[in-house]
């Protein structure tokens, strides 16, 4: 049986390459260091990082925290008056 490619009986390609038999190295530049090597690695890649954050100004911090804080004064109040008509509630159908 044959398809638009070929036949399904005969694929077209090896699944393994002579490339893909070669041996690769362990741990490439992390398994020639010892301990504190690798610590101090860790670190210059956490300071990289970093220093790709985009850090919000004064102005966008208060402002961001601002907004949390009102949202959760609101959520506080919200589930405050849930909470008691759910205890109302109780009080009504138990006595």
């Amino acid at each position: 049986m044959t398809d638009a490619v070929g036949s399904i009986d005969m694929p077209d390609a090896e699944d393994e390459t002579p490339e893909s038999k070669k041996k690769t190295r362990k741990g490439g530049k992390r398994g020639k260091k010892g301990p504190l090597g690798r610590l101090a690695l860790f670190y210059r890649q956490i300071v990289a990082e970093l220093r790709k954050v985009v850090w919000p100004t004064r102005h966008q911090l208060t402002t961001y925290t601002t907004v949390v804080i009102i949202f959760v004064v609101i959520m506080i109040g919200l589930v405050t008056v849930i909470d008691y008509g759910f205890q109302e509630a109780v009080k009504y159908v138990f006595g």
